[in-house]
């Protein structure tokens, strides 16, 4: 009887196993991956042909992303109802931005100054580019073009201030109900549009591969590999240790976001999941508010992993060419950097146009060193953008909490926990 029993339950457990994998969203993504870079590594042409995939998927995400800025913080400020609270929110996540991204910059520098990624690099092995276009943006480059070109801050300031005009007028609920009704409606358009997220990854991973070829690391493979170590060191242990902080971890945290991570990873784009990160984080227990003023403004100012990538490139830059820079001139880059950095999320191509600003800038390092990152640069910007991801999600749950608006059960369910 026992064992009939066990001849029963057996396949029924099996079935269920199956279904859940087969239905489960982060499995089809890392299979898309796995088979993009397969396809861009045995069969280049065709892979490149793969791009549309990825680049409509962004696409079409970003349709969503303006909108759901725009709601979260006008139904989030006009219900919150002290303007005076939502200006400390957005103080604290300025302050909190400033301090992070500062301590992504040292660490970048002490990792490239120690592990020294550009010497013994022989130049003439590095296949160039042409970064005429780059050097040409980055004399453009003014504050006001920065905001001209970040539609991102653009729907930030205009919700904040429709969000305040809200909270002061006395009929509120009649525009405040059909925003929410929008709203609901524009979650379930998104959830809709993630289901194609396998085909944006396999898009975006065989096109990597197939342009750039593996083939093309192994010059600056410790540059590579110092980027992406200096960037899971600052995500375990200075993330790690700010959600500690507030008794959270890191690894349940990642688990919970997996699926965003590797959405991320395929199309080498933050913006390609940042919706769906504001949900889940409203979900695990941040504030509607909080979560809708710090995350589309870390998106501006908090790219972590961009500010390690930019502070590495120089000095590696600096090493290659034999530059052995002073303690002055490594302080005039950082003061640079901490400038230039704020705008690399708002301009196309903008790694480059922000190093080319700051090497034109110092004044010591040839601006044409720029060159020899080209080939390796879309390997590494998984490693940027998924820093900067994981970042902005920790920044909102450090301030919520800080907030005091900070929901525990919430997070404990979303995590299953125990409560």
């Amino acid at each position: 009887m026992v064992n009939g029993e066990l001849c029963v339950s057996l396949p029924n457990n099996f079935h269920a196993l199956m279904k859940k994998i087969f239905t489960n969203l982060t499995f089809w993504v890392l299979i898309a991956i796995t088979a993009g870079a397969l396809l861009g590594h045995y069969y280049p042409d065709t892979a490149i042909r793969m791009q549309f995939l990825g680049t409509n998927f962004i696409t079409v995400v970003k349709i969503f992303i303006y909108p759901i800025i725009f709601l979260t913080i006008s139904l989030g400020i006009s219900n919150m109802g002290d303007l005076k609270k939502t200006g400390r929110v957005g103080g604290k996540a300025l302050i909190y931005f400033e301090i992070v991204t500062t301590l992504a910059l040292l660490i970048g520098i002490a990792v490239a100054h120690f592990i020294q990624p550009g010497k013994g690099v022989d130049i003439s092995s590095i296949k160039g580019g042409d970064i005429s276009a780059y050097v040409q943006q980055s004399k453009e480059f003014t504050w006001l073009h920065f905001l001209k070109e970040n539609p991102t801050l653009q729907i930030l300031l205009l919700a904040i201030i429709v969000g305040m005009w809200l909270s002061r007028y006395k009929k509120k609920e009649r525009i405040i109900q059909p925003l929410t009704l929008v709203s609901k409606y524009v979650f379930k358009g998104l959830h809709i549009v993630m289901l194609f997220a396998p085909l944006g990854a396999f898009g975006g991973m065989a096109y990597t591969i197939g342009k750039f070829g593996l083939h093309t690391l192994l010059p600056l493979g410790k540059l590579m590999l110092c980027v992406y170590i200096t960037c899971l060191c600052f995500i375990f242990i200075v993330l790690g240790l700010l959600l500690k902080y507030y008794k959270i971890n890191i690894l349940q945290f990642l688990k919970y976001i997996r699926q965003e991570l590797l959405i991320v990873l395929g199309t080498s784009s933050s913006e390609a999941a940042l919706p769906s990160l504001m949900e889940k984080l409203e979900r695990m227990g941040c504030s509607k508010p909080v979560t809708g003023l710090v995350v589309p403004a870390g998106y501006s100012f908090n790219l972590d992993g961009t500010t390690i990538y930019l502070s590495m490139a120089v000095i590696f830059l600096a090493q290659i060419y034999n530059i052995q820079l002073d303690l002055h001139q490594v302080l005039v880059i950082m003061g640079v950097l901490l400038i230039t950095s704020k705008g690399a999320a708002g301009v196309t191509g903008s790694g480059f146009i922000v190093l080319a600003s700051t090497l034109t800038a110092v004044k010591v390092i040839p601006v044409e060193g720029l060159a020899f990152l080209l080939g390796v640069d879309r390997f590494m910007s998984e490693a940027r953008a998924l820093t900067n991801f994981i970042g902005n999600g920790v920044a909102t749950i450090w301030i919520s909490n800080n907030e005091k608006e900070f929901d525990r059960n919430k997070m404990n369910t979303a995590f299953n926990l125990p409560a």
